[in-house]
């Protein structure tokens, strides 16, 4: 089910009937290089959670689609949130989804950027609990979609060279089994082949560092036909990891 699609009285009936969870999908909308889609890092984890949602009886919230993407700022395209901005932003969501009575709030995230912002929005969300010397009636649990269990490993037998950490085969791949008609992206030579690698800072630095917006990756090796396997092993591994989750005993 998704919570865009579903009525007030559905959710209501499925919070009554104890189905306290729900997953949000979470990414960015920055540059990916010469053969990725800018919306790359939100796309992946939703399009992962729509595959699940279709063979489980998971709830999906709205994909939190800007993150923390400052530093592609020298790419047009991209858009960021400050990471003030995101913090206060997750803990609206938060507030508004713990009021209806959602107990379990399971984030799948496509941009490894995001993470220490959203690890401070979680701590944002405790802290009156905290400070109150009471027990939150919520948790939170945070994944990147490529480290579900297994992912990670098939992504890189899949692409043992070139696979890279920003702009890599596996995220581009996805797209294009849900996007077939833009593989032809594929198509372009790339110099150098394989990107460099290097800290990542500010735009200015970053854009200076990286020409193309590629770090470690050849991303010309994506073929849809290889995210789509990858697509239904993460949808597998979330199932089990969310329903886990879902399932911890509450305080």
């Amino acid at each position: 089910m998704h919570l865009s699609t579903a009525t007030w009285q559905e959710i209501g009936a499925r919070i009554a009937a104890g189905n306290t969870g729900i997953i949000i999908p979470i990414g960015s909308h920055e540059q990916h290089g010469p053969t990725g889609l800018i919306g790359t890092d939100a796309l992946c984890p939703q399009i992962i959670a729509d595959q699940a949602e279709k063979q489980s009886d998971l709830l999906l919230a709205p994909t939190f689609s800007i993150g923390m993407a400052q530093h592609h700022l020298g790419f047009p395209g991209s858009m960021t949130l400050r990471p003030s901005t995101m913090i206060a932003t997750i803990v609206d969501w938060t507030a508004s989804l713990i009021r209806h009575g959602f107990d379990r709030l399971y984030w799948l995230n496509g941009h490894g950027g995001n993470v220490a912002t959203i690890q401070a929005g979680f701590a944002e969300t405790y802290a009156p609990y905290s400070l109150a010397g009471t027990a939150a009636p919520f948790a939170h649990k945070l994944i990147n979609w490529w480290q579900l269990p297994g992912i990670e490993k098939l992504c890189r037998d899949t692409w043992p060279t070139g696979h890279g950490s920003h702009g890599t085969a596996s995220e581009v791949a996805v797209t294009y089994w849900a996007y077939p008609d833009r593989e032809t992206l594929s198509r372009m030579v790339l110099d150098p082949a394989i990107a460099p690698d290097g800290p990542i800072r500010d735009a200015a630095d970053y854009r200076a560092r990286f020409a193309d917006g590629r770090i470690g990756s050849d991303p010309t090796q994506a073929r849809g036909v290889d995210g789509g396997k990858i697509v239904a092993a993460s949808a597998a591994a979330l199932i089990a990891d969310a329903t886990a989750f879902f399932g911890e005993p509450r305080l």
